[in-house]
């Protein structure tokens, strides 16, 4: 009866259940009347072309966004003609979560209100507002100003909320549900990680195809003020700096280095990160890997005479897409590989994911993943998940 009953169960949550994947942005599409393939393959999975959309501030170069601005009459008003917005759907229907042996619809998984586009020349903005995120009220994650060529300087500045790991893989553009678990650790009780922050990030792209980041952010996430209305909740700040090399078309490599400080009560916990990425596109195949060592030299914020209680984690990622026709291919296939090793105990993780997806339109996607967890903080077992994927 399992046999017959949970597959029959599976294919009816297809059809009842929508998902969207973050960063793609149909309001875009509209402004430039352009197809999301010009930017997706598949939705919300950049293309080259989409990440250097993105990076020029969502403006298309050489190309005049049609009545993007008012004629006030005023030379100093930049007003936009028509906010753009979209939104982002996400449900799923998942078969022993967490090793729960239960079969359960999550819909919706996420509710999303985007909002993105040029402010007035070399200055944009993007921002997201989680309207439910598994059940809750999430409030803002990504929510940030742009500036292109800074001052004639060639440097982009980004002021803001944003995704410390942005520059390496960004997490919303992956095609599965399951996560790039690496970039979410936080032994102890440290509040840093690469996952969601808020500072400022100064990007540059040289001739020679290398690519410089610098980071400074402030290392407490992106929770509530105290009570002293305080975003940081100590003194010190947090730098990243990251640098990537195309060799060609097909093959990027990078390498990155974190050096922060926390402080809770009486205690103070050093963090430093450094790890190495690499990119292969070779059509119709797509390659990424990541791998990250970490040290926290006191995560449980012990007095400062306590020795010897140091954590070290590392773990990488490795991730594989499948695209049979390229940019014209209507369905794709996508593997993901997770590891983590630490110190602290209920930290291991070990996981094969494999999955893919169907586009019944540009827009609309149909998409089923397997995971399989050999080592997790629920113990072994595989999880099934399937939805549809849409942003409008």
């Amino acid at each position: 009866m399992k046999r017959i009953l949970i597959p029959s169960l599976l294919g009816l949550a297809l059809v009842q259940t929508l998902a969207v994947s973050a960063a793609a942005m149909p309001a875009f599409a509209r402004r430039y009347s352009m197809t999301c393939k010009t930017c997706h393959a598949p939705f919300p999975h950049l293309k080259p072309y989409g990440e250097e959309f993105a990076a020029n501030g969502f403006v298309i170069a050489d190309k005049e966004t049609p009545r993007t601005f008012i004629d006030s009459g005023d030379d100093l008003l930049s007003l936009l003609r028509e906010l753009p917005i979209a939104l982002r759907l996400d449900g799923f229907a998942s078969f022993n979560n967490a090793g729960t042996g239960r079969l359960q619809f999550s819909s919706p998984y996420l509710l999303k209100f985007l909002s993105g586009g040029e402010l007035f020349k070399k200055v944009s903005y993007y921002f997201y507002f989680f309207f439910s995120e598994q059940g809750e009220v999430a409030g803002l994650e990504d929510a940030f100003l742009m500036f292109n060529d800074l001052l004639s300087t060639g440097l982009d500045l980004v002021v803001g909320q944003f995704q410390v790991s942005d520059p390496l893989f960004k997490r919303e553009l992956r095609l599965t549900l399951e996560d790039y678990q690496i970039y979410g650790i936080r032994p102890g009780l440290s509040r840093i990680d690469l996952t969601y922050d808020r500072g400022v990030m100064l990007n540059a792209g040289l001739r020679t195809g290398t690519d410089l980041t610098v980071t400074l952010v402030n290392g407490s996430g992106i929770g509530a003020t105290d009570a002293a209305k305080n975003f940081d909740s100590d003194a010190y700040k947090n730098l990243m700096f990251r640098a990537s090399q195309n060799f060609s078309k097909q093959l990027r490599v990078g390498a990155f280095a974190y050096l922060g400080k926390e402080r809770l009560g009486d205690g103070r916990n050093g963090v430093w990160m450094f790890g190495a990425d690499a990119a292969v596109k070779s059509p119709p195949f797509e390659f990424n890997f990541q791998f990250i060592e970490r040290h926290d030299n006191n995560p449980l914020f012990f007095p400062e005479d306590v020795t010897d209680v140091g954590i070290a984690t590392r773990g990488a990622f490795a991730e594989l897409i499948y695209l049979p026709k390229g940019d014209d291919s209507r369905w794709y296939g996508a593997g993901l590989v997770n590891w983590v090793s630490s110190d602290e105990p209920g930290f291991e993780r070990f996981s094969f994911t494999a999955g893919g997806g169907f586009l019944l339109r540009r827009n609309l996607r149909l998409t089923a993943e397997a995971t399989y967890y050999q080592q997790s903080p629920y113990g072994n077992h595989v999880r099934l998940t399937a939805g549809l994927v849409t942003a409008f």
